[in-house]
């Protein structure tokens, strides 16, 4: 499960960097940079999904603050 969080992690991190990089590249005259950023909330949506799917299951467990 923690390899699955890392993966969404850097694939969040990922398309916000393209995002950055379309928008300095075209000045805001494609879509790409919109798709970029619409692909990060997809996967932020999917890693909080799978996170609660997660927690019902039992597959991960709170630790609560110590």
């Amino acid at each position: 499960m923690k390899i699955l969080v890392a993966i969404a992690f850097i694939l969040i991190l990922g398309s916000l960097a393209s995002a950055l990089v379309f928008l300095m590249r075209d000045k805001g005259k494609s879509n790409r940079t919109v798709k970029a950023l619409a692909m990060r909330v997809g996967f932020s949506i999917t890693l909080f999904v799978l996170l609660l799917i997660a927690h019902q299951m039992g597959w991960i467990e709170p630790t609560g603050i110590r």
